[in-house]
């Protein structure tokens, strides 16, 4: 026979669960999405981060928000299924990298026009069209530049997240700045991408 309290108590663990995941689902997306550039991979990563969280629960300590440390199992749920897909293996930047003339000095293009900083905020496409730049980065840069310039994860927490070098993190850093400098270019100059 099941007691009523048990019932009441089943039923308010429902509502809590119901309520913690329309209050965090949409972030989580967000999140997810960013760093597997597919709504499909992003929603079953979130599925799997709420899984991990709920089994999780009684190991959560209060040392942080409960939404840090669902965006935490959100990155890393994410992060483990960019393992798992064997996406994170050195790719090839090249033909997003700045151009290099005989003397090694990068090719500047001459900018006729420079769009201001509020042309480029007041146009709804803007961020679009810088989240398309970003998403063009291969995949080990891309993460990386997520991890640390969006996320504001520090250099040590994406090593130890990725499990690559201190070193190769800041290179593809790097890199990977450089190439979203070149993706973007075309906003600056208000010639859209």
């Amino acid at each position: 026979m099941i007691d009523s309290n048990d019932e009441q108590q089943q039923t308010s663990d429902e509502v809590n669960a119901e309520q913690l995941v329309r209050n965090n689902i949409g972030w989580m997306l967000v999140v997810a999405e960013r760093i597997l550039g597919e709504r499909a991979l992003a929603e079953d990563a979130v599925q799997e981060a709420f899984l991990s969280a709920f089994q999780g629960l009684d190991k959560f300590e209060n040392r942080s928000s409960l939404k840090t440390w669902l965006h935490r199992i959100t990155v890393n749920t994410a992060l483990m299924k960019i393992r798992k897909l064997k996406r994170l293996a050195e790719q090839p930047v090249d033909e997003y990298l700045s151009e290099f003339d005989q003397n090694e000095c990068r090719v500047e293009f001459n900018w006729s026009h420079l769009a201001s900083t509020a042309n480029i905020v007041a146009n709804n496409e803007a961020s679009e069209q810088i989240h398309a730049a970003i998403k063009k980065l291969p995949d080990a840069y891309r993460i990386v530049l997520l991890l640390r310039d969006i996320e504001g994860y520090t250099t040590d927490e994406v090593v130890q997240r990725l499990g690559i070098s201190e070193s190769n993190v800041k290179v593809r850093l790097h890199r990977g700045r450089a190439a979203l400098k070149n993706l973007i270019e075309p906003l600056l100059r208000d010639e859209g991408l």
